[in-house]
């Protein structure tokens, strides 16, 4: 009888040992955390220069003339920049906005969604287009702006980094409403 009392004694404690360590959790490792990033609130500045225009723009933004009244605006801690093309309107209307449609519209193979605003304010003779470029595409916002009769201007943002939209989401964002800011406060201040 101690032979089987022995027996029943080891299989007990060989069940409680392997049920007691089986109940432990799973030892998993921690999944990298992702950065917060904190933009300062905007202020927006004023921008005159020769050209026939005028809009607001960030006072953390950098902005240089290319070429012929266009622009790049960069943001070096976001890493982006928006191009900003001027073009005089003569008779070429149709093609202005044919190009600047197609351009936002190249971006459709990698986009999930493309959003198109239009924008009127015929007390200033802007209208235009504002697009928001959802998904991994190089551009997460564009637009085109013009009087219809002389002045016509297309801005996008690109930023220096492989397009992962997530990654970028909290930039994209701050820059969209700056271009937004950019577009709503455009002027048009004379012939050229």
């Amino acid at each position: 009888m101690s032979n089987k009392f022995n027996n029943l004694v080891r299989i007990t404690l060989s069940s409680s040992v392997l049920l007691f360590t089986s109940c432990k959790d799973d030892v998993l490792p921690k999944p990298p955390s992702q950065l917060r990033l904190d933009y300062p609130i905007a202020n927006y500045d004023t921008f005159e220069n020769h050209c026939p225009f005028t809009f607001n723009m960030n006072s953390e933004a950098i902005i240089k003339e290319e070429n012929d009244c266009g622009f790049t605006i960069s943001y070096p801690k976001m890493k982006a920049t928006i191009y900003l093309t001027y073009k005089p309107v003569n008779g070429n209307i149709d093609k202005l906005l044919r190009d600047a449609q197609k351009l936002t519209y190249e971006h459709v193979i990698k986009a999930d969604e493309i959003i198109e605003q239009p924008y009127l304010n015929p007390k200033k003779k802007v209208y235009g287009v504002f697009y928001k470029v959802s998904g991994n595409a190089a551009t997460n916002a564009q637009f085109y702006a013009t009087d219809s009769i002389k002045h016509f201007l297309t801005a996008s943002v690109y930023f220096y980094a492989k397009p992962n939209f997530d990654s970028i989401m909290p930039a994209a964002d701050y820059i969209r409403n700056d271009m937004q800011n950019l577009m709503e406060t455009l002027q048009w201040t004379r012939d050229r």
